[in-house]
Protein backbone atom coordinates (compact mmCIF):
# COMPACT_ATOMS: atom_id res chain seq x y z
CA UNK A 1 0.00 0.00 0.00
CA UNK A 2 1.59 3.45 -0.88
CA UNK A 3 1.43 6.07 1.47
CA UNK A 4 0.76 9.69 0.14
CA UNK A 5 1.86 11.85 3.04
CA UNK A 6 5.18 9.55 5.15
CA UNK A 7 5.87 11.58 7.54
CA UNK A 8 2.66 12.11 8.35
CA UNK A 9 2.58 8.15 9.15
CA UNK A 10 5.40 8.12 10.74
CA UNK A 11 3.89 10.80 12.72
CA UNK A 12 0.50 8.91 13.49
CA UNK A 13 2.59 6.18 14.77
CA UNK A 14 4.85 7.14 17.15
CA UNK A 15 1.54 8.98 18.30
CA UNK A 16 -0.66 6.22 18.58
CA UNK A 17 2.17 3.94 20.11
CA UNK A 18 2.34 6.64 22.66
CA UNK A 19 -0.94 6.36 23.86
CA UNK A 20 -0.58 3.01 24.32
CA UNK A 21 2.58 2.41 26.17
CA UNK A 22 4.62 1.07 23.58
CA UNK A 23 8.28 0.39 24.07
CA UNK A 24 9.34 0.79 20.30
CA UNK A 25 8.08 0.96 17.00
CA UNK A 26 9.23 0.58 13.64
CA UNK A 27 8.80 2.98 10.14
CA UNK A 28 10.24 2.79 7.02
CA UNK A 29 13.24 4.99 7.19
CA UNK A 30 13.91 7.91 4.55
CA UNK A 31 16.74 10.56 4.72
CA UNK A 32 13.92 13.01 5.96
CA UNK A 33 12.12 10.82 8.72
CA UNK A 34 15.85 10.44 10.03
CA UNK A 35 16.45 13.76 10.62
CA UNK A 36 13.21 14.32 12.50
CA UNK A 37 14.01 11.44 14.72
CA UNK A 38 17.37 12.60 15.13
CA UNK A 39 15.26 16.06 16.05
CA UNK A 40 13.18 14.12 19.01
CA UNK A 41 15.70 12.29 20.16
CA UNK A 42 18.34 15.81 20.83
CA UNK A 43 15.46 17.30 22.08
CA UNK A 44 14.44 14.44 24.72
CA UNK A 45 11.15 13.47 23.05
CA UNK A 46 12.47 9.68 22.54
CA UNK A 47 14.58 7.70 23.92
CA UNK A 48 16.51 6.20 21.16
CA UNK A 49 16.74 5.07 17.60
CA UNK A 50 18.53 2.49 15.82
CA UNK A 51 18.83 2.26 11.88
CA UNK A 52 18.02 -1.11 11.12
CA UNK A 53 18.36 -2.93 7.30
CA UNK A 54 15.78 -6.17 7.19
CA UNK A 55 14.79 -7.96 4.45
CA UNK A 56 16.51 -5.59 1.88
CA UNK A 57 14.29 -2.75 3.75
CA UNK A 58 15.66 -0.30 5.38
CA UNK A 59 13.55 0.50 9.26
CA UNK A 60 13.76 3.06 11.92
CA UNK A 61 13.68 1.37 15.19
CA UNK A 62 12.45 4.07 17.27
CA UNK A 63 12.30 3.54 21.23
CA UNK A 64 9.55 5.49 23.34
CA UNK A 65 10.21 7.21 26.07
CA UNK A 66 7.93 7.62 29.43
CA UNK A 67 8.62 9.29 33.14
CA UNK A 68 8.40 7.69 36.18
CA UNK A 69 4.47 7.12 36.10
CA UNK A 70 4.40 5.46 33.11
CA UNK A 71 3.11 8.75 31.40
CA UNK A 72 4.62 9.48 27.84
CA UNK A 73 7.08 12.34 27.43
CA UNK A 74 5.07 13.03 23.97
CA UNK A 75 1.74 14.82 24.73
CA UNK A 76 1.26 15.97 21.02
CA UNK A 77 2.41 15.52 17.82
CA UNK A 78 0.92 17.88 14.83
CA UNK A 79 1.75 17.61 11.52
CA UNK A 80 1.38 20.83 9.93
CA UNK A 81 2.63 21.29 5.85
CA UNK A 82 0.71 18.72 3.85
CA UNK A 83 1.31 17.13 0.00
CA UNK A 84 -1.53 19.02 -0.61
CA UNK A 85 -1.14 22.11 1.04
CA UNK A 86 2.67 23.36 2.01
CA UNK A 87 2.89 26.01 4.84
CA UNK A 88 5.59 27.88 4.64
CA UNK A 89 7.67 31.00 7.58
CA UNK A 90 9.55 33.42 7.46
CA UNK A 91 12.40 33.52 10.36
CA UNK A 92 10.67 36.33 12.05
CA UNK A 93 7.18 34.67 11.82
CA UNK A 94 7.99 31.07 13.09
CA UNK A 95 5.56 29.82 15.50
CA UNK A 96 6.18 29.35 19.09
CA UNK A 97 4.68 26.01 20.68
CA UNK A 98 3.09 26.32 24.18
CA UNK A 99 5.07 29.24 24.64
CA UNK A 100 8.18 27.46 24.06
CA UNK A 101 7.11 24.34 25.86
CA UNK A 102 6.98 22.40 22.60
CA UNK A 103 9.79 22.34 19.47
CA UNK A 104 8.23 23.16 15.52
CA UNK A 105 10.57 21.02 13.20
CA UNK A 106 11.07 22.92 9.98
CA UNK A 107 12.61 21.82 6.68
CA UNK A 108 15.27 24.84 5.28
CA UNK A 109 18.10 25.39 3.06
CA UNK A 110 20.21 24.53 5.84
CA UNK A 111 18.03 20.85 6.45
CA UNK A 112 15.83 19.99 8.97
CA UNK A 113 16.13 22.08 12.03
CA UNK A 114 14.01 23.01 15.46
CA UNK A 115 12.63 26.07 14.98
CA UNK A 116 14.73 28.00 17.71
CA UNK A 117 17.86 26.97 15.21
CA UNK A 118 16.03 28.62 12.62
CA UNK A 119 15.34 31.58 14.78
CA UNK A 120 19.18 31.85 15.26
CA UNK A 121 20.11 31.50 11.92
CA UNK A 122 17.68 33.98 10.23
CA UNK A 123 15.85 31.50 7.76
CA UNK A 124 12.39 30.52 7.21
CA UNK A 125 11.43 27.35 5.81
CA UNK A 126 8.41 24.86 5.00
CA UNK A 127 7.00 23.89 8.70
CA UNK A 128 6.40 20.14 8.67
CA UNK A 129 5.30 19.34 12.47
CA UNK A 130 5.49 20.48 16.24
CA UNK A 131 5.94 18.11 19.10
CA UNK A 132 4.69 18.96 22.86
Amino acid sequence: MSVSDPIADMLAKVRNAAVVHHERIDVSASKIKLEIVKILKTEGYIGNFKKINQDRKNILRISLKYDESRVSVIHGLKKISTPSCRVYSKCRELPRVYNGYGTVIISTSFGVITGKKAAEKMVGGELLCIIW
